[in-house]
C-alpha cells in the first residue's frame, strides 16, 4: 500500500464509524503510525522519583527503539539512544540499574552519564574519542513526569507546561514517588487500546468494579446532581475545577496536546478503591476528598486518572504491528511509606482488574478485526471521545509526506555527497 493508497483510504473513512480492517493490520499503515505519530510526539516515559541518585537510569521502549532515561547530574535528566556509536549494540540491557559510566557488554565502549565517548580500547591512533557520542533525544518535565520527544524538532512543551500548571499545582506531583509500576501485554495494534480507553461505552458491562463508583460509566443526565455536588466541594478541599481541552487541535502541535477535566466519583466513593474509602494520604496542598476524580492527557498516547490520594498514569505504546503495551504508573505522596501509609495491594486492586478485564475485550476486539468478514460499524453517543481521537488519526494519514513533496518540486536541494 502506497501513500497515496493510505491517504485515499483514510479520506474515504465514514464519519463516526469505526476503522477499516487495514489500519489494524497493514505494515505499511503501522510504519506510518510510527513515523507521523511516534516520532514527533511528546511521550511518557516515567517520574523522576524512578531516578532519585545520579547514574540511576531506566528503559524506555517503542517498536525497534530503546532509550536510556538516565539522572546525568543532580539537577538534570537525560534520554540517550540506547545504541552503541561503534557497531550499535544496545549497550543498557536491564529495565533500570544504576552505573556511574555506561559500558556496551558487546566490545566495552565506555560513555559518561551525558553520552560522551570515554573509552575504546584497540582504535587506530588517529581516533578522536571527543567527537563521538551517544545521540541524545529531548527531554521535559511536567511536574515531576518525565517525557521525551524523538523528533529533531518537536513541538513546543512549553504550552503544555504553562496550560497545565494551575491544574495540577494542588497535587504537588513533583513531590509524589512511585508506589508501583507494572506493564501490561496486549496483543492488538496499538490503536484498539487507545480507543477502549476513551470510551466508556463498555464500562458498565466490562468493569463492574469501576462502574459501581465513577460516574463516568453512566449516561451524564444520571450524574448532573454528583457534578454539581463535587463542584460545590472542591474550592474548599484546595482543588481546581478548570476544564482544559487542547486535545487534537492544530496548536500546541503534534504530539503536545492536552486536557483536563475534573467529574465526580458515585456517592459514598472518594478515591479509586474497592470500597471508595482513601487509599494513601492526600498528595500536596489537597485539604479533603471532594468526591471527585480528574482525567489528564498529555499527547495521543498518556492518560491520568489523578484522585485526591494517588494518581494512576497510563501509556500505550506500540511494540509491534499487533503488540502494544500499557504502562500504568501509580504515584502517591513523597512521604507515604508502604505498610503504614498504604497498602499497594489495595492501593492497584483497581486499575490492576480493569486493565487485566480491558486486556481481555481488545485482544477480543483485534481477534474480531482480523475475520476476513470484519466491516466497520457506527460507534454511540458514549464514544465522542474515540471518534475525535480516530478523528485526528486519520488527519495525521491524510496529510502528504512533506519532504516527498519538496524533492518533487525540487526544493531539497541536492541530495548527492
Amino acid at each position: 500500500m502506497n501513500e497515496k493508497d493510505i491517504i485515499k483510504l483514510a479520506t474515504n473513512q465514514p464519519e463516526r464509524y469505526s476503522l477499516a480492517r487495514e489500519f489494524y493490520r497493514n505494515p505499511e499503515i503501522y510504519e506510518r503510525d510510527i513515523a507521523r505519530i511516534f516520532m514527533n510526539s511528546w511521550l511518557y516515559a516515567g517520574h523522576q522519583s524512578e531516578i532519585p541518585q545520579v547514574g540511576d537510569w531506566f528503559l524506555f521502549e517503542l517498536d525497534d527503539e530503546s532509550v536510556i532515561i538516565v539522572r546525568s547530574s543532580e539537577n538534570e535528566i537525560s534520554a540517550l539512544l540506547n545504541v552503541c556509536r561503534h557497531r550499535g549494540s544496545r549497550i543498557c540491557v536491564e529495565n533500570k540499574g544504576c552505573s556511574k559510566i555506561l559500558i556496551c557488554p558487546y566490545h566495552a565502549w565506555s560513555y559518561d552519564l551525558q553520552g560522551q565517548l570515554r573509552g575504546a580500547a584497540h582504535m587506530d591512533e588517529s581516533f578522536d574519542k571527543s567527537s563521538i557520542s551517544l545521540r541524545k533525544i529531548h527531554v521535559e518535565l511536567l511536574e515531576g513526569m518525565v517525557f521525551i520527544n524523538f523528533a529533531d524538532k518537536p513541538s513546543s512543551f512549553t504550552p503544555v507546561r504553562d496550560g497545565l500548571a494551575g491544574c495540577l499545582s494542588p497535587y504537588r506531583l513533583e513531590n509524589a514517588r512511585v508506589a508501583h509500576r507494572q506493564a501490561y501485554l496486549i496483543e492488538s495494534n496499538w490503536k484498539l487500546a487507545v480507543e477502549n480507553y476513551c470510551e466508556c461505552y463498555h464500562c458498565a458491562p466490562s468493569h463492574p468494579e469501576y462502574s459501581r463508583g465513577h460516574s463516568l460509566a453512566w449516561p451524564a443526565k444520571r450524574t448532573e446532581e454528583l457534578h454539581e455536588d463535587m463542584l460545590g466541594r472542591a474550592a474548599a478541599c484546595g482543588l481546581g475545577t478548570e476544564f482544559v481541552n487542547r486535545i487534537y487541535l492544530e496548536a500546541p502541535g503534534i504530539g503536545a496536546d492536552f486536557a483536563y477535566e475534573r467529574y465526580a466519583l458515585i456517592r459514598g466513593h472518594v478515591t479509586g478503591s474497592e470500597d471508595g474509602k482513601p487509599l494513601a494520604p492526600l498528595l500536596g496542598g489537597i485539604r479533603d476528598y471532594d468526591g471527585g476524580a480528574t482525567d489528564l492527557q498529555v499527547g495521543p498516547v498518556t492518560y491520568a486518572l489523578m484522585y485526591c490520594d494517588h494518581v494512576v498514569i497510563y501509556r500505550f505504546i506500540p511494540l509491534s504491528i499487533g503488540m502494544s503495551e500499557c504502562d500504568i504508573t501509580w504515584l502517591v505522596n513523597g512521604d507515604a511509606e508502604e505498610g503504614r501509609d498504604y497498602d499497594r495491594d489495595k492501593l492497584t486492586w483497581l486499575w490492576d482488574v480493569t486493565t487485566h478485564a480491558d486486556k481481555v475485550i481488545i485482544e477480543r476486539n483485534q481477534q474480531g478485526v482480523n475475520s476476513r468478514f470484519y466491516q466497520p460499524g457506527p460507534l454511540s453517543t458514549m464514544e465522542d471521545y474515540t471518534w475525535n481521537f480516530l478523528s485526528w488519526y486519520l488527519g495525521t494519514l491524510r496529510k502528504p509526506d512533506e519532504k516527498r513533496q519538496l524533492r518533487s518540486q525540487g526544493k531539497c536541494g541536492n541530495s548527492k555527497r
